[in-house]
């Protein structure tokens, strides 16, 4: 496979993860491309500097367009003294990226290499999944469907009756506290506090496949990191506070593993837990 981590030239190199639809047009123009999806291949490497993986050492880079006219960046993070379950994946670090950003659909994705079988998984349960379209900087030389990679999908409809309507998945969802799950009574979400009093709020994304969901801590994390455009140093420097809020009873508790990856990139935060009871009918 040709080496798709090109080393990215000061004018290419980013410094947040969300390009307004003014300044792509501008890049685009600046750059002589014939369209917005042209611009993605080249911020793929740029993409891959602002990546975090201290333990594999292999920076992914991801950038995508939403029907907004959006780029969103997506990147690779881990975390060193926990279980790999905890990595995010680029593709998944996009997803929730474009969710928070209330992206109603992606339209194209460029990524530095194959997507792995979680993050077709995860693609592939948003709600553009039949729209997407995906380049591999470096292997493929076009956009290819997301069926391409992903010839038989296993979707939230095949564990579900005919008459119950799928559940919200990541693009669908749009309040801060969301649980676009499959459960239905595990909803949770997670917020961490900076020294300055900002807060960076995330929210859990359950796959139908289980495995490839995305934890609310990671998804608050993505935010943080966005937010902090990336910033240096340790992932979690910076963190002074945490909260996570699940339901009462839930099948799913976030709480244990949220409070094994917080001590791991904020020993010294502290975390408040909310258990909240749903209101009569709701579902």
């Amino acid at each position: 496979m040709a080496q798709n981590l090109t080393k990215p030239t000061a004018e290419m190199r980013l410094s947040r993860f969300v390009i307004e639809p003014e300044e792509a047009e501008a890049m685009r123009r600046e750059r002589g491309l014939p369209a917005i999806r042209d611009l993605l291949r080249s911020l793929v490497p740029a993409a891959q500097l602002l990546a975090r993986p201290p333990i594999s050492k292999y920076p992914v880079g991801a950038a995508a367009l939403g029907v907004s006219g959006r780029i969103y960046i997506g990147v690779n993070v881990e975390f060193p003294g926990v279980p790999l379950h905890h990595s995010i994946h680029a593709e998944q670090f996009l997803v929730t990226n474009a969710a928070q950003h209330e992206e109603p659909a992606i339209l194209f994705l460029a990524v530095s290499d194959f997507p792995c079988g979680h993050c077709r998984q995860f693609l592939q349960e948003i709600r553009s999944a039949g729209q997407i379209q995906i380049l591999v900087t470096g292997a493929i030389d076009d956009y290819r469907p997301l069926s391409y990679f992903l010839p038989h999908p296993f979707g939230p409809s095949d564990l579900l009756h005919e008459e119950h309507p799928p559940p919200r998945t990541p693009l669908q969802q749009s309040d801060r506290f969301r649980g676009g799950n499959l459960q239905r009574d595990c909803p949770s979400g997670f917020a961490v506090a900076d020294g300055e009093g900002r807060v960076y709020a995330g929210s859990y994304t359950e796959s139908a496949a289980y495995n490839p969901s995305l934890g609310p801590m990671q998804a608050a994390i993505v935010a943080y990191l966005a937010t902090c455009n990336g910033g240096g140093g340790a992932v979690g420097e910076g963190i002074v506070a945490a909260a996570l809020a699940e339901r009462e009873g839930a099948t799913v508790s976030q709480e244990e593993t949220a409070r094994t990856l917080l001590a791991a990139i904020a020993p010294k935060a502290r975390l408040s837990v909310h258990r909240l009871r749903a209101a009569a009918g709701a579902v």
